[in-house]
């Protein structure tokens, strides 16, 4: 059983990758060879790179530039073994990207920006790109330029189209976000006058508490990271002037400077920071807070309140800020950390509402002038509407299919993953999950409205019945899901295996096929559907099939009568497949 479920998540995967290819599933990297020459490289000297999916319509002349997020190192042996990684090197990046959420190029899940020049920048310095070293240690061939990266990007950006734009955004989620802060301004200075430029720092407000144990970890930590970058001459001036500069790479210090409108996007129990933070492993050796620490629903009230203390020392932090109308903010009660790149938290029947309004329509207003947004949500657990609560059972599901997935592969590859590898492997899965769940959502809407209006075996409508079969053209013969509207007949999964081998063996003139009672032969054949009849009815008008096959689907439309029954029962196929093609599912 557990093989055949594994199995049946293999396919899966499959053709969700064959679903997205509309929602911008793929989107190609861009290599900037031109910066090596201006030093602007990667922690192992690679060139740096980025993902372009380029704006239509009305959106032509707008750019949303999103910063990758993934930490930092904070020595050279760290830095040395991320080198050896996508966050090193453009070597090791994904010649192709997803993009969702606030990148997705589909209007129901971004309608504000989805039509917009979305670019994703990769992070390959370590560095949130403040970092710049004139010299390369030969032994480690470590290139801390970071800081060179940024310009140089954006200048590539600009010569392919940027230059022209109405509108600008920068984004960015995590170590990002913490980028799209520093760089706020540099951002606009880069982009030609007469624009409307704006940022968002999602899950970057990252802030200079105490651990559970009294110490400052994370301050010690962003010092090395500093030093080891030399990234305190790009830090604000404002900031190095007055404070030590591993304290300017805390937003905290330098948010009210930014002069560029931005918005604050960030749950006020950031998991990342709760994680990393306040609980850092090393203060907790016993794993008192281990379970907590993975879902705040495990937290027991001693440590609810600790997190509760966490929170007021966020809000307070956040104050440093400013509180010019310039400033957005979002900050839900929801333990998560980064929420516009998800699609679940961005827009999506889970997504948290903060004053009944979803992130990307709090964004989105905010973004356009429409309304501004300053809103703090109320303490934890009062949101009913945070993701890590109302999708919680979603969530656990889902792990729990993703861990034996992962945990099967990976033993057959040899390899044993540790828990940050394992998150990171199950959010990518369940990111197709979600997005799957999502176009099922409008096929099923489609599919009942026009079920309800061209099927029916008493009313004269011109089908008697129709199946929907998920169909993958190129993988083995699976029904993982398959919705119908049947008029007097049974049709068992054996049935349909046999018919959509039947589809893959494509001998359509030779051989005949089963639905229901009934045994089929072909009588036409076009370029994406044929027509049956029926060998063994007993109706005198006789009886008859449409297949159509879509990108992703296989509509199986069956009705009574001949020829002008025929052409009613087309007409009707088609209208079904052209809903389906809008999506190219």
């Amino acid at each position: 059983m557990a093989g055949t479920r594994l199995i049946q998540w293999l396919f899966l995967l499959v053709w969700a990758l064959v679903m997205l290819k509309t929602e911008s599933a793929n989107v190609s990297i861009t290599i900037v060879e031109d910066a090596v020459a201006k030093g602007a490289v990667c922690l192992d000297g690679s060139p740096p790179a980025y993902h372009w999916d380029k704006g239509f319509g009305a959106g032509i002349n707008n750019w949303l530039v999103n910063i990758e997020g993934g930490g930092w190192c904070n020595n050279v042996t760290l830095c040395l073994n991320r080198s050896e990684t996508r966050l090193g090197s453009s070597k090791h990046m994904d010649k192709a990207v997803a993009f969702t959420g606030i990148l997705s190029r589909v209007q129901n899940y971004n309608p504000d920006f989805y039509n917009w020049n979305r670019i994703r920048i990769r992070y390959c310095d370590g560095a949130s790109f403040t970092g710049d070293v004139e010299a390369v240690d030969p032994a480690t061939n470590l290139h801390f330029r970071g800081a060179r990266i940024w310009p140089a990007v954006i200048e590539d950006l600009l010569s392919k189209g940027m230059k022209d734009a109405k509108n600008a955004f920068l984004s960015g989620s995590s170590a990002g976000g913490l980028a799209s802060i520093l760089h706020c301004d540099s951002f606009r200075a880069l982009i030609p006058s007469g624009a409307k430029v704006k940022c968002l720092s999602d899950a970057g407000y990252f802030i200079n508490v105490k651990d559970i144990s009294g110490a400052r970890h994370i301050e010690e930590f962003y010092s090395q990271v500093v030093a080891t970058h030399g990234s305190a001459k790009n830090l604000p001036s404002s900031c190095t002037s007055k404070i030590k500069p591993e304290l300017c790479f805390f937003p905290q210090n330098v948010a009210h400077e930014i002069k560029t409108p931005i918005i604050f996007v960030n749950a006020a129990y950031d998991s990342w920071q709760i994680k990393n933070i306040l609980v850092p492993t090393i203060v907790d050796p016993h794993g008192t807070w281990h379970y907590c620490r993975r879902n705040i629903k495990n937290c027991s009230d001693d440590q609810i309140q600790t997190m509760q203390g966490f929170r007021l020392d966020f809000l307070k932090a956040l104050e440093n800020a400013g509180n010019s109308s310039s400033k957005g903010l979002f900050i839900d009660s929801c333990y998560a950390h980064g929420q516009t790149e998800l699609q679940e938290t961005w827009l999506f029947d889970v997504s948290p509402l903060l004053a009944k309004t979803t992130i990307a329509k709090a964004v989105g207003d905010w973004y356009y002038d429409r309304r501004p947004f300053q809103k703090i949500d109320c303490p934890y657990p009062c949101n009913p509407t945070c993701h890590n609560l109302v999708t919680n059972k979603i969530n656990e599901n889902t792990k729990t299919l993703c861990d034996q997935l992962i945990e099967t592969l990976h033993q057959l590859a040899g390899q044993v993953l540790d828990e940050p590898e394992r998150d990171n492997y199950f959010y990518q899965y369940r990111e197709i999950v979600l997005r799957i769940k999502m176009e099922w959502g409008f096929v099923h809407k489609v599919w009942d409205k026009w079920a309800s209006n061209n099927i029916s075996s008493s009313s004269g409508e011109p089908l008697k019945a129709a199946l929907l079969i998920n169909y993958d053209p190129t993988g083995p013969s699976r029904l993982l899901s398959t919705i119908a509207k049947q008029e007097g007949i049974k049709v068992n999964p054996i049935e349909l295996s046999q018919f959509v081998d039947f589809i893959k063996r494509d001998k359509l003139q030779t051989e005949t096929f089963v639905i229901g009672p009934n045994q089929y032969l072909v009588t036409s054949i076009h370029e994406n559907w044929f027509c049956a009849r029926c060998m063994n009815t007993s109706k005198p008008a006789g009886e008859g099939a449409i297949i159509m096959q879509t990108a992703a689907f296989l509509l199986v439309a069956l009705y009574d009568g001949s020829i002008g029954s025929a052409s009613r029962a087309m007409a009707a196929v088609d209208q079904f497949a052209w809903q389906l093609g809008r999506r190219n599912l």
